[in-house]
């Protein structure tokens, strides 16, 4: 199990690219954090959650 954003998910052996996409979110509007580590976004197709994983994502948004 990989805890995301304060959930546990059934996301091991899954990319960030792959989750990202899965879940809706648009790549290049989030930060991507695992075990306290920025994942940089051209890593997002390889790098793959591992079971105990501690994943923080971070959407941006525009306001004023």
């Amino acid at each position: 199990m990989v805890k995301i954003n304060g959930e546990e998910k059934d996301a091991a052996g899954v990319t960030v690219e792959r989750y990202l996409k899965d879940c809706g979110f648009d790549a290049a509007r989030v930060a991507v954090e695992v075990n306290g580590e920025i994942v940089r976004k051209s890593d997002y197709s390889a790098a793959a959650f591992k079971d105990g994983d501690v994943v923080e994502i971070v959407s941006f948004v525009g306001g004023g």
